[in-house]
């Protein structure tokens, strides 16, 4: 459903929820999938080094095709892993579990055929335990944890000893505590570098999630303002009705006639109830409670140029600068949001510095770029940091500070954005850019059947 508001004498459109497309969702599951799959290739490679150089370089006898196949398998799923990642969809909790669950079973036929829980690498359960306790919800990492423990038994009581010496009194000399630390170095490398990585994709999913909150609470501010605006115009529309007909007889009677002064006076007040008409009409429009209105076909140029011309007319603005560097024409669709968003711009500019005001046309490439100048105070440091936050008001009246809030907004929807900086000599420039494509035609063909 689409409300308008209003600002600064002049409405501003409903405003949709952002146009978001269809694959923008939280890639987080999809960067630790990631992750889990660079880990499994290390694994892979570390579990081939290891066999081979046990077999062969210490003469430890091996299952070789066995653990050979086994890794084989890894290999396949992890292949299989990478194929699922190119699917659009987000990767579940779920499927994160199934991840680490493979990893732990093929974890255990390789310990299993290696010396069982003999075997100093067993410890690399911790691991696992550790990354589901930082990848999955928590039901998900109490699985993992049990599951290891299953193993960890199962291979006490099922595991086949490896024959070593008992050379424990060996201290670092004893194969058996090598084993030990190379696996401690092992584990605690990999954790440090893979959680980094995980902790990093969370935080940037926390920044995403900030900003999306931030944007809602921002849509919801306007959705109030718009209730508000619609019910005011709806109020509005009769007496603004009687004033026009009230003014009209004015000007018909003989004691307004002969008073060129007054007969003036009338015609500035008749401009200001139409103007106003204008208004209510426009914001009754963007609530779709009139119809009849459809798109016009315009030009950059052409549009730009009646509106400046238009609000020329009905502004009390003493000079006004408007220089229109185009270029060539391009067709575009009359938008009746960048139109009233942009009169909101000039409108402050004129309340910031009623003598002067200048406007800006460039186009850079396919972006169409309105620049509105003036000669006031300028921003505060503190209103350019944080531009487009409602309720931040150069002014110093209550309530002001909505104009640039309700423009970001508007521009955001349309695909836009809107800068502002102080200008060296004085005053202020605020700076919209918005691509082209938001406001040309798009051609359907249709087939004739």
């Amino acid at each position: 459903m689409s409300i308008p508001v209003q600002s600064g004498g002049q409405p501003l459109p409903p405003l949709p929820l952002p146009r978001r497309p269809g694959p923008d969702r939280d890639a987080t599951g999809r960067k630790n999938m990631q992750q889990l799959i660079q880990l499994r290739w290390i694994a892979v490679l570390g579990q081939l080094g290891t066999i081979l150089i046990t077999h062969f370089g210490f003469d430890i006898q091996l299952p070789l095709m066995a653990m050979l196949a086994v890794l084989l398998g890894q290999v396949i799923f992890n292949g299989t892993s990478l194929l699922r990642l190119r699917l659009a969809r987000d990767v579940s909790n779920g499927e994160l579990l199934l991840a680490l669950l493979v990893d732990v079973a093929t974890l255990t036929m390789q310990l299993y055929l290696s010396g069982g829980a003999t075997n100093p690498f067993v410890f690399l359960y911790l691991m696992q335990v550790v990354l589901s306790a930082v990848l999955l919800e928590i039901w998900s990492a109490w699985i993992i944890l049990i599951t290891t423990a299953f193993c960890f038994v199962w291979l006490a009581y099922a595991g086949r000893p490896l024959t070593l010496p008992l050379d424990h009194h060996y201290g670092l000399w004893s194969l058996y505590l090598q084993g030990l630390v190379v696996c401690f170095v092992l584990n605690a490398t990999l954790l440090i570098v893979f959680i980094n990585r995980i902790t990093r994709n969370r935080s940037a999913r926390d920044s995403r999630l900030a900003e999306l909150r931030q944007r809602a609470a921002e849509e919801e501010h306007i959705v109030r303002m718009g209730l508000l605006a619609t019910g005011a115009a709806h109020e509005l529309g009769t007496p603004l009705s009687t004033l026009a007909v009230i003014l009209g007889d004015w000007r018909h009677m003989e004691a307004f006639r002969s008073d060129p002064d007054l007969l003036q006076e009338i015609s500035e007040m008749q401009t200001q109830v139409l103007r106003c008409k204008t208004i209510v009409t426009g914001i009754l429009q963007s609530a779709g409670e009139t119809r009849g209105e459809s798109p016009e076909a315009t030009s950059v140029c052409e549009f730009l140029d009646e509106l400046v011309e238009e609000w020329r007319n009905t502004r009390p603005v003493q000079a006004f600068g408007y220089q229109n560097n185009f270029g060539q024409d391009v067709a575009i669709v009359s938008d009746s949001a960048l139109k009233q968003t942009l009169c909101n711009v000039l409108d402050n500019a004129l309340e910031a510095s009623p003598g002067w005001v200048g406007m800006e046309v460039e186009r850079h490439e396919d972006t169409l770029e309105l620049s509105v100048m003036d000669n006031g105070p300028g921003f505060a440091e503190g209103m350019l940091e944080h531009l487009g936050r409602p309720y931040q008001s150069s002014k110093g009246r209550q309530g002001g500070g909505l104009g640039l809030f309700l423009v970001m907004n508007v521009m955001r929807t349309l695909g836009g954005n809107v800068t502002a900086r102080n200008r060296p000599e004085g005053g202020a420039v605020v700076t919209l850019t918005l691509p082209l494509s938001a406001l040309t035609v798009e051609e359907e063909s249709h087939d004739n059947g």
